[in-house]
């Protein structure tokens, strides 16, 4: 599911929201050995264009778990 949820998320990134939508799915989706692997590919990726969403969306799911 890793990299399902990482190709998906190169294929929106073009798009902010549905980016978030997608992160936010594959949180949901992942086991939490998985969850730390795609936060660091999320911010070695995206982190130019979309830190504030990664931020928040990892923020609030570390909360949440």
């Amino acid at each position: 599911m890793l990299e399902y949820a990482k190709t998906i998320l190169l294929k929106v990134s073009f798009d902010r929201i549905l980016f978030e939508k997608e992160l936010r799915k594959a949180l949901r989706t992942l086991v939490p050995a998985e969850l730390s692997e795609l936060k660091a590919w999320c911010y070695q990726q995206f982190s130019k264009l979309y830190r504030r969403i990664l931020n928040r969306v990892f923020t609030q799911s570390t909360v949440v778990a």
